[in-house]
């Protein structure tokens, strides 16, 4: 049997956007997992997806935007009305008559990854943050300042965000992991790739993303197989 200490961590791969309200449910019960296998070790990634790339940079009217996409008024607050319940359970206040606007996500998620490069606490703070300031303060994430000074709230180096943001870096990075997570299957999120052998679709129990993140580690324990080694 191998070496416990010689065990790498359990990776998990949350694939999530910004302004889907699912994701953040998925967060809070990630984090409950997380806290259920507190004795193995776990490095959290958090990775882009657009659940609706065609929003232009400027973002839409929310009301109008969920008029086109779901059409019925009374269908959405219905929606709306399940998640207040279940982001209450999970200590979210969602606003959701409060937000204004639906805005395109993939400058958010390249400020995610620049947060990544300084460490997981850090995109953990800033993904947290994001989610925050959309879902519960109403904040426009089409605004480049919005984007900043959620970098800074978490710690991150705002001007240097900020000169990053008016160009393009890391601009392709963002939609090609996009489209590897397209081509792999993903077409909803939140989705938890655990140790690049197991997918939890959608915000599951806090229990069935622990049950994966042990299965996977008890493998990693038995030998049955080996961790795959990341491109």
């Amino acid at each position: 049997m191998p070496d416990t200490q010689a065990i790498e961590p359990i990776t998990v791969d949350v694939i999530s956007d910004v302004m889907c309200p699912w994701c953040y449910i998925g967060k809070r019960r990630l984090e409950g997992a997380l806290a259920d296998v507190a004795g193995i070790d776990v490095v959290v990634n958090w990775r882009p997806f657009q659940l609706d790339p065609t929003i232009p940079p400027e973002g839409k009217d929310r009301r109008a935007y969920f008029k086109e996409k779901f059409g019925d008024d009374e269908r959405v607050r219905e929606m709306h009305a399940q998640l207040v319940e279940l982001g209450r359970a999970e200590g979210i206040d969602f606003a959701f008559e409060a937000i204004e606007r639906s805005p395109n996500t993939i400058d958010a998620h390249r400020v995610v990854r620049w947060a990544g490069i300084e460490g997981e606490k850090m995109q953990d703070a800033v993904v947290e943050r994001l989610f925050s300031l959309f879902f519960v303060e109403a904040a426009d994430l089409t605004q480049r300042k919005t984007l900043v000074d959620a970098a800074t709230d978490a710690g991150m180096d705002g001007p240097v965000v900020e000169a990053l943001l008016a160009g393009d870096a890391d601009r392709e990075a963002v939609q090609d992991e996009i489209a590897t997570a397209q081509k792999i299957g993903v077409t909803g999120v939140p989705c938890f790739i655990i140790d690049n052998r197991y997918a939890v679709l959608g915000a599951q129990e806090s229990s069935v993303i622990a049950d994966a993140i042990r299965q996977s580690y008890q493998e990693r324990l038995a030998g049955v197989r080996p961790p795959v080694e990341q491109g």
